[in-house]
């Protein structure tokens, strides 16, 4: 539970307007938001385990890496798109907007709490 409240702190409550807006597009903003987010983290892990997700954090956002494990899950079935034609999302253009951030968001958060817990776990 721990975890799950730090990730969430971290990636929605200490995260300004200007960190979300920017961090994909610039890597001072993306070092700022990897900064606080692990913080918090000092509090339940290991100086490596903290390291470790600063640095996976940064990764992740910085290169909208979610949008990658979208359109390669959907790589996997019988209407696969090229990634030119869904690569801001990694959802088909004709999914709605809506549809194709939130799918993208789900699979974020995914990936950074089992990324978390590998390294609390394991470092």
């Amino acid at each position: 539970m721990e975890q799950l409240l730090l990730h969430l702190l971290g990636d929605y409550v200490l995260q300004s307007d200007w960190m979300a807006r920017n961090k994909t597009q610039a890597t001072w903003p993306a070092l700022c938001h990897a900064t606080l987010y692990s913080l918090p983290f000092l509090l339940i892990g290991t100086p490596l385990a903290v390291l470790a997700i600063f640095g996976a954090h940064f990764v992740m956002d910085r290169f909208r890496l979610a949008r990658c494990v979208v359109w390669m899950k959907n790589w996997m079935g019988p209407a696969h798109v090229p990634w030119r034609e869904c690569s801001s999302t990694g959802m088909p253009k004709d999914t709605p907007e809506w549809l194709a951030v939130w799918i993208m968001i789900a699979v974020d958060n995914t990936i950074h709490l089992a990324w978390n817990y590998a390294a609390l776990r394991w470092l």
